[in-house]
């Protein structure tokens, strides 16, 4: 958990009789995804990856207009940023299996050692901005009352940002991988901005999530830092921990201070390679300094606690290999 926008990342609320829009904050439906690949995690040569993948924050072409229409809802508005990352912990990353803790459950999902995953973080875009700038110019953070019309009309506009959202990683991801001409296919896809019907201790309610991952939805993946391991995970459902668990592994550092505690130490050019030998395309020289891994929690320090508590079971160990977040135009 770390500070947002009036309201804190990872975490759950349960409220009766009234939902909070204010909760889930402004993108509705940012989640992660996770891709099978068929490129080959020994042969893979990260400097012919990288400069294949070029900008990825501009618009996609006429090329892609059919397979968006089909995936993303109609009439948004915000079609534009369909297949664009976005900034801030947003990312699109190229991993490789680590180490596998659970090999039944490693099968189960298809992972194979010897080909690259793609893990994409990305939500809503603008859509889910615009969707709590109305809430909160016609309500407040009072909240909406369950059964009153404004309410049904936040709820058909969150289930559409969600949709957005699910259609917006698939198109970074089949982008990505038409970019490096390779296949793919999707694992999971979970979001974690959202609210949801649930039933707590006997009590029909609202189930709101901001910044944490569903623990009743199958495997997730809890990423760390761009320099740092991800988990794959099963969850073990919980009704003590609200049915979620953490969706990363968190802020240490306020992006305010990232720089001025870090410029003296590394060059931006620096932090464009990580401890793990990976490679970071971050061409905004402010995020590179927000998001580098000393601003965040090792991942272990989250994933631990929460194996212990039996709030998860690890199925596996990811490493970083490439990941994007930027040419320097995306859009915060």
């Amino acid at each position: 958990m770390h500070p947002g926008r009036g309201y804190p990342v990872g975490a759950s609320f349960f409220s009766v009789g009234r939902l909070y829009p204010a909760l889930i904050g402004n993108d509705i439906g940012c989640g992660m995804a996770l891709w099978a690949t068929d490129l080959d995690a020994n042969k893979a040569s990260l400097d012919k990856l990288e400069k294949r993948l070029g900008n990825l924050d501009v618009p996609l072409d006429d090329a892609w207009r059919e397979q968006a229409t089909a995936l993303a809802p109609a009439g948004t508005g915000f079609d534009a940023a369909l297949g664009t990352i976005g900034g801030g912990n947003h990312f699109a990353e190229l991993q490789r299996l680590d180490t596998i803790h659970d090999a039944a459950a490693a099968d189960a999902l298809g992972l194979n050692a010897r080909q690259l995953l793609l893990l994409v973080h990305s939500g809503s875009r603008g859509l889910g901005q615009a969707i709590l700038d109305e809430q909160l110019r016609a309500h407040g953070h009072d909240g909406l009352p369950q059964d009153s019309p404004a309410c049904a009309t936040y709820l058909a506009r969150h289930d559409t940002a969600l949709r957005f959202a699910k259609a917006n990683r698939e198109l970074i991801a089949r982008r990505m991988l038409d970019r490096l001409h390779a296949q793919g296919q999707p694992l999971l896809d979970v979001h974690h901005n959202l609210v949801t019907p649930a039933i707590i201790k006997g009590e029909h309610g609202w189930l709101h999530r901001k910044g944490a991952t569903p623990s009743d939805a199958g495997p997730v993946v809890i990423p760390g830092s761009r320099g740092d391991f991800s988990y794959l995970v099963a969850p073990q459902p919980s009704e003590h921990g609200l049915f979620s668990l953490a969706h990363g592994a968190g802020r240490k550092w306020m992006r305010s201070e990232c720089k001025d505690r870090l410029a003296q130490r590394f060059s931006p050019t620096q932090l464009n390679r990580t401890r793990l030998g990976s490679h970071v395309i971050c061409e905004d020289k402010q995020l590179i300094y927000e998001e580098a891994p000393e601003a965040y929690k090792p991942i272990e320090s989250v994933i631990a606690p929460l194996e212990q508590a039996g709030l998860l079971k690890v199925i596996a160990r990811l490493r970083p290999v490439l990941t994007y977040k930027t040419r320097g135009a995306c859009c915060r």
